[in-house]
């Protein structure tokens, strides 16, 4: 037994050691001193750092993998909606008026009835209506997003304070939709929902703080121990402040400042400002997030050929680009030059194109550089683009729950895609094998934050909630377990460039890494999804603990 003054402080045997290493290594022990990581390996090899005072954790078979890393998550607007008139997964629109109803009868002082996580397929079309929330809250304004955040549903009374009537042009970036008499429906998509927003009472600091130390909590109880914030708006960094000077923020998070589209490089002297003013050892806002396009369920998703119509025909909407692509460019070399990640969302085949683009023309004016930009949620790839995230190292940023065909696919996206424009959604697969650069993350709220469903989803093709039902969504583009575990600890602390330090359970990292509740590996204990974290460590230290972890 080693003397107390060289033992470790924990050591875990028997286990299934997932250490994402290069070579990919099992090992079934490890110990841990000080926070970092000093011994992996064989049982044998961790005994060694066995002291009087160390703690030992039996494994009996169970899983341990480095600390999951979410590449793309929205935490504080998460913790938000758990705060406020929460829809998500409720089922249907009857479901969700009674929860309007409920919320709007506990809150009577509220002047704004804000929530959101309503899902688009619950209506025709993806539209909801406003007549339907008049009939609960009929005398104050409702102010419902989507849970992809591309929709927001109002009533009347909304609509009347913000001045959207049936002479209100759309704007550029968005839509308002319309009754038959030409009326907004209550329906706003994207930029049309700006005139109600901006009418919203302010987040106060505390419930930011608040919102920030909820969600910081339902992550780690996943696994998750470091993520980047894929949009931080100047209010939302002050949370981060907060809780960091605190000692509270214990996760490591990279935050990705919003870039406003209504303007130009004149706010990049104010980017620069804020990443040198509110970094931290736990927060560094070294990213900026770019969205050039919207979603495809709204027709928004910037694509190269006409959406189709119910028919099959094609129409004269190809979506929308948010940022003029030359501009994009110029604004991307510009980031870049300044050691900005850049953190583009694309959706549609022409997005991710101008994203690529961008990128490219930044390697040409700045030649290599290590800011790894990427580009996140990349649901449809034109095949003559797949290999040119490898050729100019951009990162494919997979949010992998989405790449089943679920519902929705049916109803509002493979018709208006066509058949061979649909089988170029979510090529994960395609894209491993041009060695593109891969990392994955949740994009929660708008979908589950649960890293273990999101993994099985990238492996199998199908809705987890849809086993053994439906056949594998493109099954060509299914990938390999070690691969999508990779995208989820490796790959995401590469592109927070934090991979020095974690990503992987290797001597001399720290000691950040989750506990599961069973042999991922192994299918007779279940589906990877069904898998439970009943630990998980950072530097160490246990930030999560189910009550069944020493049983």
């Amino acid at each position: 037994m080693n003397p107390d003054s060289t033992s470790a402080d924990l050591v875990l045997r028997g286990g299934r050691i997932a250490t994402m290493d290069m070579a990919r290594t099992m090992a079934t022990g490890l110990a841990v001193r000080a926070g970092r990581i000093v011994a992996v390996g064989s049982d044998a090899e961790v005994r060694l750092w066995i002291g009087s005072r160390t703690r030992i954790v039996d494994l009996r078979g169970r899983t341990v993998t480095p600390g999951f890393g979410d590449a793309h998550v929205h935490p504080i607007s998460a913790g938000l909606g758990r705060m406020r008139c929460d829809l998500n997964g409720a089922g249907g629109l009857d479901a969700y008026l009674a929860i309007v109803a409920d919320h709007a009868a506990s809150h009577p002082d509220a002047p704004w009835i804000r929530g959101d996580g309503w899902s688009m397929p619950a209506f025709p079309g993806g539209v909801p209506l406003r007549g339907d929330l008049d009939r609960v809250v009929p005398d104050r304004p409702v102010y419902l997003e989507s849970s992809d955040g591309h929709t927001v549903w109002v009533n009347s009374r909304a609509l009347e304070l913000a001045g959207i009537t049936t002479d209100t042009m759309d704007p550029a970036d968005g839509r308002i939709e319309r009754e038959a008499d030409g009326s907004p429906s209550g329906a706003l998509q994207e930029g049309a929902a700006y005139p109600v927003e901006r009418l919203l009472p302010p987040t106060s600091a505390t419930d930011l703080v608040s919102a920030l130390r909820l969600a910081q909590e339902e992550l780690h109880g996943l696994g998750v121990t470091h993520w980047q914030d894929a949009i931080v708006t100047p209010d939302e960094e002050i949370a981060y402040m907060t809780l960091a000077g605190r000692d509270e923020l214990t996760a490591r998070v990279v935050g990705a400042l919003w870039w406003d589209r209504e303007r130009g490089v004149d706010q990049i002297d104010e980017l620069v400002e804020r990443r040198a003013r509110t970094a931290s050892d736990r927060y560094r806002p070294t990213s900026v997030k770019v969205m050039q396009d919207g979603v495809l369920e709204n027709g928004t998703a910037a694509v190269l050929e006409p959406y189709l119509d119910r028919d099959g025909a094609p129409t004269d909407n190809r979506g929308l680009s948010m940022i003029d692509p030359a501009a994009l460019g110029s604004h991307v070399a510009r980031l870049d030059a300044l050691g900005f990640q850049v953190h583009v969302h694309a959706i549609g085949e022409r997005a991710v194109r101008e994203a690529l683009d961008a990128i490219e023309i930044a390697r040409h004016v700045n030649g290599p550089t290590d800011t790894r930009p990427h580009i996140a949620h990349i649901q449809v790839i034109h095949p003559d683009d797949i290999g040119r995230f490898a050729r100019v190292h951009a990162v494919a940023n997979a949010q992998a729950l989405w790449a089943s065909h679920h519902p929705q696919m049916d109803v509002l996206t493979i018709p208006f895609l066509g058949p061979e424009r649909a089988a170029w959604q979510y090529p994960f697969g395609s894209l491993l094998r041009a060695k593109a650069p891969f990392a994955m993350g949740s994009d929660w709220a708008v979908s589950s934050a649960d890293p273990l469903l999101a993994i099985e989803t990238a492996v199998i093709r199908v809705d987890v909630e849809a086993r053994g039902v439906r056949p594998p969504f493109l099954p060509d583009e299914r990938i390999a377990l070690m691969d999508a575990l990779a995208g989820y600890t490796s790959g995401s602390a590469w592109v927070n460039h934090l991979e020095a330090v974690l990503g992987s359970i290797e001597v001399g990292k720290t000691a950040d890494f989750a506990v599961l509740d069973r042999d991922m590996f192994d299918r007779g204990t279940g589906a990877i999804g069904e898998s439970r974290v009943i630990a998980t460590y950072i530097d160490g230290i246990a930030v999560h603990e189910a009550p069944d972890f020493w049983r």
